[in-house]
């Protein structure tokens, strides 16, 4: 039952569907959100990027977005997130509103 409350979470996160299921969360997914004390509303990530299955394991099973964060020590930390609600694995997402970024182009690289 596990295996099929996950690949069915996961398929509903696929589909932009979220990272709740009303059936799953209550009866299989309780117990992993107790381990955790039960209140956690999102996850933050950031340091090294996580292989997408685990990422999307990890929101079926917390039942909770987690978001990606990218930053280095010269802009005080981070720089880039993920929005909550966004589905797609692979990418650290956006500037955070104090951040200026640029892109430039380098010929000997």
């Amino acid at each position: 039952m596990v295996n099929s409350a996950v690949a069915s979470k996961i398929a509903k996160l696929d589909s932009g569907g979220g990272v709740n299921h009303c059936f799953y969360d209550k009866i299989v997914f309780k117990k992993v959100k107790a381990m955790l004390g039960g209140k956690v509303k999102v996850m933050l990530t950031g340091s090294a990027p996580i292989d997408g299955k685990v990422l999307k394991f990890l929101k079926a099973c917390f039942c909770c977005p987690i978001i990606e964060g990218y930053g280095m020590t010269e802009t005080c930390a981070g720089s880039l997130i993920t929005f909550p609600d966004d589905a797609e694995i692979g990418h650290v997402g956006g500037p955070l509103h104090n951040v200026k970024i640029r892109l430039r182009d380098i010929p000997e690289m």
